[in-house]
């Protein structure tokens, strides 16, 4: 395929290894894609503030996608340019909704600056860290809010997100991207690749001059959307299911295999099915 005019790539699980860390090889190439005159995206379910060591780690360059497309985030100097949030209105329908499906599931909201939750949700991550905060849940509808989290400590999250939607699916859009119980909901018509289309339509970039990288079924929108769409090979089986191309694992630097093929003339490092 020719060099495309814009990278997307997700972080969790594609380009940050399971120990946390982004390997030197992929910033390397992800550097040789800018030097190359094109453009790198970070689209991640994250919200900002889990972004700095991202920053630092890549030299405060480019864009981000965060909160699966509800914030557009400015790398060089962290802050949001943009945003897409989901309605307090939303928030209380789809709360009620999923509720009287699941009386014990639990909720949270992501707003800019902090997470704010029910007294009894049990916080998978950031727990005990200033800027989460427990509240009635009254106070989660009282404002948008970047997304909407469900929890539920006893399923899985592909069990959970399909009685969610069978709930609400008509009120939000619905996702995960983790390996426990929890559910993320976004504004209707907000997702990553919602996000990564606004990003390229100021830009005047086609969806067919587009390669991104995904692991998650919330990366599944946006690997639909891009020309060409890569999954990692550590990929949720959905994942790996609806893309043709699978790139070697995010501790093998898959990323940056591929990458190295399209823009440096090496082999290409994935595979194409």
């Amino acid at each position: 395929m020719k060099r495309p005019k814009l990278v997307a790539t997700d972080l969790d699980g594609t380009v940050i290894r399971r120990d946390g860390t982004i390997s030197g090889r992929t910033r390397a190439a992800l550097s040789m894609v800018e030097d190359a005159g094109s453009i790198v995206v970070f689209v991640t379910g994250r919200p900002p503030r889990w972004l700095h060591e991202v920053a630092e780690q890549t030299g405060h360059r480019g864009l981000a996608v965060c909160a699966n497309g509800a914030l557009l985030y400015d790398l060089h100097n962290e802050s949001v340019r943009a945003s897409h949030l989901i309605s307090a209105k939303a928030i209380r329908d789809v709360c009620e909704a999923v509720r009287q499906k699941l009386p014990d599931v639990r909720f949270s909201v992501e707003r800019l600056t902090e997470s704010v939750h029910e007294p009894q949700y049990v916080m998978p991550w950031d727990s005990g860290m200033p800027w989460v905060r427990a509240a009635p849940i009254e106070e989660l509808y009282a404002e948008p809010a970047a997304k909407l989290l469900v929890h539920h400590a006893a399923m899985s999250p592909d069990e959970l997100l399909a009685l969610a939607r069978s709930a609400a699916g008509g009120l939000a859009e619905f996702t995960h991207s983790s390996r426990v119980g929890v559910v993320e909901v976004s504004a209707l018509g907000v997702s990553k690749a919602s996000g990564l289309a606004r990003i390229c339509e100021e830009r005047g970039i086609s969806a067919a001059d587009v390669v991104a990288f995904g692991d998650m079924p919330n990366d599944l929108a946006m690997l639909a959307w891009a020309g060409t769409a890569y999954a990692m090979a550590n990929a949720h089986p959905d994942v790996l299911a609806a893309v043709d191309n699978i790139a070697p694992a995010v501790d093998d630097d898959g990323v940056a295999a591929v990458l190295e093929g399209l823009f440096a003339g090496a082999p290409d490092g994935g595979r194409t099915l």
